[in-house]
């Protein structure tokens, strides 16, 4: 038996259509609290592999934190500031550079705070948490040691739960762009974030499209057929 589905398919492939990457935004002003309330319950609930949730997101609002986030394209990549300004908020996304034991420790101990190893013998979740803190370790290492792309396999994790913020946002009625043409060392040191022990990755703008200027949402999408992509088996 499936869950109470909260989007019927027809409403969900409809978003999924709808959705595009918007080149230019009215300027409607910040969005209601409930809206920004749900956007963030998004960003926090993503899933990440092994839990191991490896970002941090800022998010702006106000003209004022626009404007910061607007230094990282001001220079290199003035295509993209009226967006960034225009809209009504827009999300930094940014990885770790580190997964050392004492944030494998703040993860569990997060975990254990909100009832992830609870039982009625001790031992039971004693041996539960270590299992679980033994098995994040081990992934982790494999990526480290192994395969020796750690730093890489964190900002897939950031990248997924950009996706899913994208098509909340656009169930929402909002539309996005998402930013890879940013400086990442400028967007660092205006936040402060390497010191943090983070990377800014992407941005993502949210509003609404400006329907007169912004051309991409009048041109029919192209992707590969299903057939393509997708083996039934």
């Amino acid at each position: 038996m499936t869950k109470k589905q909260t989007l019927t398919p027809d409403t969900l492939s409809a978003v999924a259509k709808a959705r595009h990457t918007t080149k230019a935004y009215e300027e409607t002003g910040p969005l209601p609290d409930d809206i920004v309330a749900a956007l963030k319950d998004v960003l926090q609930y993503s899933p990440s592999s092994t839990n191991l949730q490896p970002w941090h997101m800022i998010m702006a609002t106000t003209d004022e934190g626009k404007n910061r986030v607007a230094i990282s394209t001001d220079e290199k990549y003035p295509f993209n500031s009226g967006s960034i300004r225009k809209s009504s908020m827009v999300v930094v996304f940014a990885g770790r550079l580190a997964a050392n034991e004492d944030y494998m420790q703040h993860i569990l101990a997060q975990e254990e705070k909100d009832g992830r190893y609870a039982a009625d013998d001790p031992a039971v979740s004693k041996e539960r948490k270590g299992q679980m803190h033994g098995a994040r370790n081990m992934f982790a290492d494999i990526h480290k040691h192994d395969l020796k792309d750690l730093q890489h396999w964190m900002d897939k994790q950031v990248y997924l739960n950009l996706g899913q913020f994208m098509l909340a946002a656009a169930a929402l009625g909002l539309d996005t762009t998402p930013m890879e043409g940013i400086d990442v060392q400028a967007l660092d040191k205006e936040f402060g974030l390497r010191e943090k022990g983070y990377s800014s990755l992407a941005i993502v703008c949210v509003g609404q499209s400006d329907g007169q200027q912004d051309y991409n949402a009048h041109l029919p999408k192209s992707r590969f057929p299903q057939s393509e992509i997708i083996t039934d088996v």
